[in-house]
């Protein structure tokens, strides 16, 4: 846990640091002055910080995966088992026109998966000792294809553009909300003063929360979408098999936070947290592959 907590800092910081240069190369002057607020400043100041975060993050993805997961990447087959998924995998990803990602397994209980990557040529597709334990080989050939249908989808890249675009959102809102109320109730005419802080920062909060929604959105979408790729790609009654044996075995996800939307199975949940939900409930997902959706 303190590793996982230890990485994630360090890669946030550094992202940090590198987007601040990105701003001084780009000669960004501050987003507020004597003046009042300069929009320029923060529409560039919330493209780079909003964009930049989502984009480094996804470059840096499967090198993070990795290190979190501890997942170990199959190079040369050592017994069946891996000479099964090599090839499962190279088949897959030929039918869905992509080039041969990178296979892993990571020790894990749960019975889960994922794939990661910025280019669906150079992807990465991981499945938990937990899934391979507890799956047959057409369950897991189902879940792989899951996976891969993603890569193909381009669901990585399209996932970091659309938290880049919210992101970019809130930081302008958010300061335009900070500035008015600076102005406006607590009456600051020059400069800015801690109203501009405080309101900004509640603001950032409150906007982060509801535009997220839309983020959520998007992934539980790109789940069925990937279902039914897989549906197409090793057969519907291998993908409805694989989604009842993750229902038997449904459990919290063992995934760091930072990657339980690319898992295949996610942390379920009722009411209002349904709007958080990185994946559809599974009877839905089941569901919806027995309509031919």
């Amino acid at each position: 846990m303190f590793k996982r907590i230890g990485l994630f800092l360090i890669t946030n910081l550094a992202i940090v640091f590198v987007l601040s240069i990105v701003l001084n190369l780009l000669g960004v002057g501050p987003m507020l002055d004597q003046q009042g607020l300069n929009l320029t400043s923060l529409v560039v100041f919330a493209a780079v910080f909003g964009f930049g975060g989502s984009l480094i993050s996804l470059a840096i993805s499967k090198w993070t995966a990795k290190r979190l997961t501890g997942a170990r990447v199959i190079t040369n087959p050592a017994n069946e088992l891996e000479v099964w998924l090599f090839e499962v995998v190279r088949r897959l990803a030929q039918s869905a026109g992509i080039g041969m990602p990178e296979i892993a397994i990571y020790d894990a209980p749960d019975v889960n998966a994922f794939a990661t990557g910025m280019r669906r040529n150079s992807a990465l597709v991981a499945v938990s000792t937990g899934l391979l334990r507890v799956m047959d080989r057409n369950e897991a050939e189902a879940v792989l294809a899951h996976e891969i249908s993603h890569v193909a989808n381009g669901d990585m890249i399209t996932l970091a553009l659309i938290q880049g675009v919210v992101n970019t959102f809130v930081i302008v809102a958010s300061r335009l909300v900070g500035y008015l109320v600076d102005r406006v109730v607590f009456k600051t005419e020059r400069g800015h003063g801690p109203g501009f802080f405080i309101t900004s920062l509640v603001a950032q909060m409150v906007f982060g929360i509801l535009a997220s929604i839309i983020v959520f959105w998007f992934s539980r979408q790109r789940e069925f979408r990937a279902d039914a790729g897989a549906a197409s790609l090793s057969g519907r009654e291998k993908m409805v098999s694989a989604l009842e044996k993750l229902r038997q075995h449904a459990q919290q996800t063992h995934l760091p936070d930072q990657m339980a939307a690319f898992g295949i199975s996610g942390t379920p949940g009722s009411g209002l947290k349904r709007l958080f939900m990185t994946h559809p409930p599974l009877e839905e997902r089941i569901a919806a592959l027995r309509k031919g959706r």
